[in-house]
Order: C-alpha cells, then sequence, then structure tokens
C-alpha cells in the first residue's frame, strides 16, 4: 500500500545530541540503541489506524511525536526504516461500515485516503513501509503456523459457528509483562476494555489473546493449513515489523491505550516465535489528548479533525506548534485558546526572520534546540528556546525548526 508524499526535510546545523526517549517498559529515559540492523538502519515501528473514522487530533499528536523522533535521528545522521500498519480488516470497521450502510472495503479506503491527506498537510514524514492487514495474512499465517508447531498456540472451537480460533497463552514467554508493567488487576481490566475476550469459555487463561479468529458467515477469511479464518489484532503488528525490520529492532511506538494489551501481546507473540527476549529496544507511547479538559471521544462527540482544522484555514505549522506545546508523554488538553497561542507565536517567529542574526548566534540557539529534543523530546523548552533568543531568527535557525520540528518559517 502506497503511503503519501515525502516532505522536504532541510540538513539541521549544529552538533548532533544523541535521541533520549522514555522507555515504558524499564521505566526510564535512555539513550535509544541506533546501531541499527544489517544495513545500519535505525528501525521504527509505529501502529496505525483502524480507518473507521477521520483523523482526529488525539491520533495527529501520536503520529506528529513519532514524526520528532525520525526528525530528530535523520538530523543525527542516522538512517531510519520506518514501519507502519493499517488494520483495515476488523471489527469496528464492519461495525461501523454495517451502521452507515456501507461496504467496510469502502469505507477503510476512504479514511485511508483522508489519513493520507492528514498527514501531508503536516508534514509528517511517511513510513518506508505502509502495510494494510489484508496485505499481510500470509506472514500472519506462518507466524501462526510456527507457534502452533512449537507446541505454544492452541486451538478453540467455537460452539456457535463451529469455527476454529488459535490462541496464545500469556505463558509462551517468561517475560510476559515487562513491556507494561502493569498487575494483573490491571491488565484485566484494560484486557476487558480494550478489545479482549476475557470470558471466552475454554482458554486456558483470561488474558490469552487471539491469534487466529476462525471464519464466521458474513465476515472476510483466507485459507490457512489450521483453518480459514481472519489475523487477530495484535499479530498482525507482531508480523509485519518483524517481517521488516528483523526479531528486534530500536523503536515501537503508539498511543499511551496501546501499551496493554496490544504492545504487551506484539511483543509476546514474536518474542515467543523467534525465541527472543525483547522485540524492541524502547517502547514509546504518547499520552492523550482531550478538548476543553474533555477526554476526546466518538461517543461525546467532541473530535477534533485535522482536515477540519485545515479547512478552516489554520495554518499546519500551528496546529504541530499547538501539539507540541505540551509534552508528548503527557494527558494534555487542547482547546482554540491553544491554538489561537500557536498561530500568534508562529507569526512572531515568521516576523523576526532576519539574515542579520550573526552565525555565532544561530549556532547557540540550534545547538539548544538540539539538546532540548533530545531530552526526551522536550518540545515545551524547545519552543521556549525560540521564544527566547534575542529577537531574530536567521536562515540557520529556520532550517533548524523546519528540519528538527518541521515548522516552516519561509
Amino acid at each position: 500500500m502506497h503511503s503519501w508524499p515525502i516532505p522536504a526535510v532541510p540538513s539541521v546545523a549544529g552538533t548532533p545530541v544523541p535521541l533520549a526517549l522514555y522507555d515504558t517498559a524499564d521505566g526510564g529515559v535512555r539513550v535509544v540503541d541506533t546501531r541499527g540492523n544489517a544495513d545500519g538502519e535505525v528501525g521504527m515501528y509505529v501502529c496505525g489506524i483502524t480507518p473507521y473514522d477521520s483523523t482526529h487530533l488525539g491520533h495527529a499528536a501520536t503520529y506528529l511525536t513519532f514524526d520528532l523522533v525520525y526528525r530528530q535521528l535523520f538530523a543525527n545522521g542516522h538512517k531510519v526504516h520506518y514501519v507502519q500498519n493499517i488494520t483495515d480488516v476488523d471489527d469496528p470497521l464492519f461495525e461501523r461500515a454495517e451502521r452507515d450502510g456501507i461496504d467496510w472495503r469502502e469505507l477503510g479506503t476512504s479514511q485511508i485516503d483522508l489519513f493520507r491527506s492528514d498527514m501531508e498537510i503536516l508534514s509528517v514524514i511517511p513510513p518506508r513501509d505502509y502495510i494494510g492487514a489484508m496485505e499481510a495474512v500470509d506472514e500472519v499465517v506462518d507466524m501462526v503456523q510456527t507457534l502452533l508447531d512449537k507446541g505454544i498456540a492452541y486451538s478453540l472451537i467455537d460452539d456457535t459457528s463451529g469455527a476454529t480460533d488459535i490462541y496464545a497463552p500469556i505463558t509462551a514467554t517468561e517475560q510476559f509483562g515487562y513491556e507494561s508493567n502493569l498487575d494483573r488487576a490491571t491488565m484485566e481490566k484494560f484486557f476487558a476494555e480494550r478489545g479482549g475476550d476475557p470470558d471466552r469459555d475454554g482458554k486456558r487463561d483470561p488474558l490469552d489473546a487471539l491469534l487466529w479468529r476462525g471464519h464466521r458467515e458474513g465476515e472476510p477469511a483466507w485459507d490457512a493449513p489450521f483453518g480459514a479464518g481472519r489475523p487477530g489484532w495484535h499479530i498482525e503488528c507482531s508480523a509485519i515489523a518483524t517481517n521488516r525490520l528483523g526479531t528486534t529492532f530500536s523503536i515501537q511506538g503508539g498511543g499511551s491505550d496501546l501499551a496493554f494489551p496490544h504492545h504487551e501481546f506484539s511483543a509476546a507473540h514474536a518474542e515467543a516465535t523467534y525465541d527472543v527476549d525483547r522485540m524492541a529496544g524502547h517502547y514509546v507511547h504518547t499520552g492523550m489528548i482531550a478538548l476543553d479538559g474533555v477526554k476526546m471521544s466518538k461517543s461525546l462527540g467532541n473530535l477534533v479533525f485535522v482536515h477540519k482544522l485545515s479547512e478552516q484555514g489554520h495554518d499546519p505549522a500551528a496546529i504541530r506548534l499547538a501539539v507540541f506545546s505540551g509534552h508528548y508523554r503527557e494527558d494534555r488538553d487542547f482547546s482554540y485558546d491553544i491554538l489561537d497561542e500557536a498561530e500568534a507565536r508562529l507569526s512572531r517567529w515568521r516576523e523576526a526572520l532576519s539574515e542579520e542574526v550573526s552565525e555565532g548566534e544561530a549556532m547557540g540557539v540550534v545547538d539548544k534546540l538540539r539538546a532540548a529534543l533530545a531530552d526526551d523530546l522536550d518540545t515545551v523548552t524547545a519552543l521556549k528556546t525560540i521564544d527566547d533568543a534575542t529577537g531574530d531568527h536567521n536562515g540557520i535557525i529556520a532550517g533548524a525548526l523546519d528540519g528538527l520540528l518541521g515548522v516552516q518559517l519561509r
């Protein structure tokens, strides 16, 4: 599946600073391992959308965060292999399509197109590999078969349909639970809330995760040696990531609501398949975005959509600044007042653009900017650094803002 056009990313002056990020598994900030794969590339996998609704600002904040990660690595001279999935076959997509009286494939295509457009508007660097779940079915089948052959996965027959479902036990790896560090009670709560089936009869443990859903009437299905069906959610990402980045890679990312169960299980499935202790060197998660103090949700109807903001005439650079005005790991608020402040800030910066600033002074500002962003993407300090500059910004600073933050002054 194609992604979207690559924005121009200028080279950044100044001295590279190794990027340090907070790792959910280790519970602290540490430097990202950039030794890379056999090709010398830093692998980054970010979970993509389930295309049943438009890109709201919460989605955008996540992808803008990992755009910052990409930009810091690129500015430090690293090659990045960025992979993102699209869960283009899943229950929420079917349910929304049925509600709206539209074919689920047509709905998915329309929302993927809109997502691409939103990312292009925001100057987000696209993944090299943008892979739909349907494209990766054969990869999932191979992984499930491996887990069955190793005696790890097990089958359950659905009493109603007679379909054969395949599950992975939480005992598949000794280290299960290391990624999210949650206690059992919290795992059970989130598993029930976030797509799990803890009450399924016959499971060895309520937390065991679905690898393969056997075919039910009216649902799409693909052939497999263990019975026709479709991929489970977590193993979809396991297969897509490891088949492109290797059995271990540098960064797996997404929203904080994915830490459990999704990232815990996608890591566990890969680790059990390939006999590795840790799928990703860093597990990086972004906070949730609220609107005027209230969590954004479809049920409340308070979602802010990127394409709507663009249609209203808001500068994409200002949208980026509004998101970057808070730290990426914090659950934080968005309001039109915050967007107004971001647009005012952008206007001040553009008015201050001048070629009269000395190169030495500009380099000092860029080095401070680099240091702030290398420190777990401290955008709050980074923006203040530009605010506190002497009053004029020259081309060196403008290039750094574009290269590191994706904010264009020209």
